[in-house]
C-alpha cells in the first residue's frame, strides 16, 4: 500500500509503498478513506519525541472496515468506523471506572514484543504511531480504537472526529464541565481551538474570548461561536481579555502548546477559575507560575487535558450525532481534501494559518 513515511526529523514525509499485515487477535483492518493532518502529527515530525523512525503518522482516521480478527466482537467487515489515538486496555482500575482516556495499559492495544510488527518495508519494521498510521491507503487498528458511525456522516467529516472534535469539545464538556453563562477565553483559533469555541457555544458559556495572531481567523471563530475576537499580534492578549471581562473568565483553554501563550492563560483566569492546557508543547517546554499570588491566592486551578478526557465508546457517537442534528459544525473544519501526495504541502499551508484543517481523501 501507499503510506506517508516520516525517515527523519523535519525531512517530510515521503510517500512509499509498505507492507501491511493481516488483522489478528482484535485487529481491525480499515479501508482509509479520509485521514486528518492534525497540528500534533506535524509536532512530532518536527521535533524529537523519541518516536522511532521510519515511522507512519496520522491518527485522525475514518474508514470502511475491510477485515476482522479472529477475536474481534465490535465490528464487521463493511462497518464505517472512525479511529483515535485514545488507547485503552479495558480491564485497569481506571478504565473500569469508565476513565478510558487515563488507562494505565494503553500498550496493550499493541502487538507483544517479538510478534510481527503491523507495517514494514523492505521487511524492515516501521512504527505505527498511537497504534494508528492513518496517513496510509490501510490501517490495522485494534478495536478499542475504533468505534462505529452511520453512514450517512461523510469520511472527511467523521475524521476530525477522532481527534480535533473530542479533544476540543471534550475539554469543554468533560474536563471543564462548562456551565452556561460562564466565561471562556480560547487562545489558538486552529482545528482544536474552533472546536473548543463550538464546545463552549453548545454549553452555553455567556462569553466565548478567541485569541489567535492571525486576524483571518476571527471570521471562522466567529461562525463557531466566539463572541469576541483578540488579535494578539496588535494588542496584549491579557489585557484585552481582562478588558472584556475585568474579574477574567471562567476557563482559559490553551490550545497553542507555546510557554508565552500558556502563562497568558494562567493570568487570564478570575480567582477561583481554571486553565487547561491542550496544546502540545515542544519536548522540555516548561510552565512557570508564583505559587502564592496565583495558585494560593487566587487558586487558580491548572490541569492538564489528554483527548478532551474521552471515552470515545460513548462521546464519539454523541458527536456524530450532533453533526447530524446540525448542532455541530464539522463541515467548516473541513477546510479542502487533498491527496496524500500533497500532504507536505498542506502542512505548510496548516503551519501559515491558511486552513483549519486538511483531509487526506485519495491516496
Amino acid at each position: 500500500m501507499k503510506a506517508a513515511v516520516l525517515n527523519r526529523i523535519s525531512g517530510g514525509f515521503q510517500i512509499e509503498e509498505v507492507e501491511i499485515d493481516d488483522p489478528i487477535g482484535r485487529e481491525v483492518l480499515v479501508s482509509v478513506r479520509a485521514a486528518g493532518l492534525c497540528h500534533s502529527d506535524l509536532h512530532l515530525a518536527q521535533s524529537d519525541y523519541g518516536i522511532p523512525l521510519p515511522a507512519v503518522l496520522g491518527h485522525e482516521l475514518a474508514g470502511i472496515v475491510e477485515k476482522v480478527g479472529s477475536e474481534v466482537t465490535e465490528f464487521k467487515v463493511g462497518d464505517h468506523v472512525v479511529g483515535t489515538l485514545v488507547q485503552f486496555c479495558g480491564h485497569c482500575s481506571p478504565c473500569l471506572v469508565g476513565h478510558t482516556w487515563q488507562c494505565d495499559h494503553p500498550e496493550k492495544t499493541l502487538r507483544a514484543p517479538g510478534e510481527r510488527g503491523r507495517l514494514a518495508r523492505s521487511s524492515h519494521e516501521l512504527t505505527q504511531v498511537f497504534g494508528v498510521g492513518a496517513f496510509a491507503e490501510y490501517s490495522l487498528v485494534h478495536e478499542n480504537q475504533l468505534v462505529k458511525i452511520p453512514v450517512d456522516v461523510p469520511f472527511a467529516q467523521a475524521s476530525v472526529l477522532g481527534c480535533g472534535t473530542i479533544t476540543g469539545v471534550g475539554a469543554v464538556f468533560n474536563t471543564a464541565g462548562v456551565r452556561p453563562g460562564e466565561t471562556v477565553a480560547v487562545i489558538g483559533a486552529g482545528g482544536v481551538g474552533l472546536n473548543v469555541i463550538a464546545g463552549a457555544s453548545l454549553a452555553g458559556a455567556g462569553r466565548i474570548i478567541a485569541i489567535d495572531a492571525q486576524a483571518k481567523k476571527e471570521a471562522l471563530a466567529r461562525d463557531f461561536g466566539a463572541t469576541d475576537f483578540v488579535n494578539a499580534s496588535k494588542v496584549d492578549a491579557v489585557d484585552a481579555v481582562l478588558a472584556a471581562s475585568p474579574a477574567g473568565v471562567d476557563h482559559a483553554f490553551e490550545a497553542i502548546g507555546l510557554k508565552q501563550t500558556l502563562q497568558q492563560a494562567v493570568q487570564m483566569v478570575r480567582k477561583g477559575g481554571a486553565m487547561y492546557v491542550i496544546g502540545l508543547p515542544k519536548p522540555g517546554t516548561e510552565l512557570a507560575v508564583e505559587v502564592h499570588p496565583d495558585l494560593i491566592r487566587r487558586q487558580v486551578t491548572i490541569k492538564g487535558v489528554y483527548m478532551g478526557s474521552t471515552n470515545i465508546k460513548h462521546d464519539i457517537p454523541m458527536y456524530a450525532e450532533f453533526y447530524r442534528q446540525g448542532r455541530l459544525d464539522l463541515d467548516r473544519l473541513v477546510s479542502r481534501q487533498i491527496s496524500i501526495y500533497e500532504i507536505n504541502d498542506a502542512y505548510r499551508a496548516l503551519e501559515s494559518g491558511e486552513f483549519a484543517r486538511s483531509v487526506i481523501t485519495s491516496f
